[in-house]
């Protein structure tokens, strides 16, 4: 994928849930995988022509495992004139080791989104932007169902009471494997995912199958999407 189509997707998905306001301070949360240099570069360019003016923060939350290194996030923010902070936590630690988490993932993301939150606030961001994609929003909304036994989804845009910030999820039209080819033909180093639980999780057994599904239904993910989007699911319809 092209730099202009990544933009493409992107400044839609802006457009149609007003995901950017003029003066906004917008924190990114880089973890170094795909999704999440895409949604970095893409912003960034948009920045230079998009009519509303914003700012960027880079912020990168460290689990505290080992083998996690962010230089290459570093020198990409340096090249792009974003500024960039390393918040270092212990949370693999507290996950792993103290409290033996046999299903990980959901414990992990909260404490992470809490750290990235509370760092956006102490940088001044009224915006914090998550890089999920369209597969994403398909795979939650599957996992909602199978494991929670409801109709749900994370939305475009959600207002978050506690820290007072905006969530926003500008990547929501863009299929994963095109994050993975723009990485690729750009050339861009990504941060190997440390986490223990990593391609043993729920999501991952959800990815795998709707694979097998979208074998024998065509266009599954495309009309899954386009229900989410027409259905009544919080933040979908415009309500935030």
């Amino acid at each position: 994928m092209k730099l202009q189509k990544l933009l493409s997707y992107v400044r839609r998905a802006v457009d149609d849930y007003h995901m950017i306001e003029e003066g906004d301070k917008i924190a990114v949360g880089v973890s170094g995988g795909k999704d999440s240099i895409c949604l970095l570069i893409a912003l960034k360019h948009l920045q230079r022509f998009y009519p509303k003016h914003f700012e960027l923060e880079a912020i990168t939350v460290s689990l505290g495992l080992p083998g996690a290194v962010y230089d290459d996030i570093q020198a990409l923010c340096d090249s792009i004139g974003v500024p960039y902070t390393v918040v270092n936590t212990d949370i693999g630690q507290i996950i792993f080791e103290e409290r033996k988490e046999k299903n990980p993932c959901s414990l992990c993301a909260k404490m992470r989104k809490g750290a990235l939150n509370t760092k956006a606030e102490e940088l001044g961001c009224n915006k914090v932007a998550l890089g999920h994609n369209k597969d994403d929003v398909v795979e939650t909304f599957f996992m909602s169902l199978f494991y929670e036994g409801r109709i749900n989804c994370f939305a475009p845009v959600s207002y978050l009471d506690r820290s007072k910030l905006y969530s926003i999820r500008p990547l929501m039209y863009v299929p994963e494997w095109e994050c993975r080819s723009f990485v690729t033909k750009s050339g861009i180093d990504i941060v190997k995912n440390p986490c223990l639980a990593d391609g043993n999780t729920k999501r991952q057994e959800t990815k795998e199958l709707l694979a097998e599904l979208s074998k024998d239904y065509d266009n599954l993910q495309e009309k899954v999407f386009g229900a989410i989007k027409r259905s009544q699911i919080k933040g979908w319809n415009g309500e935030i």
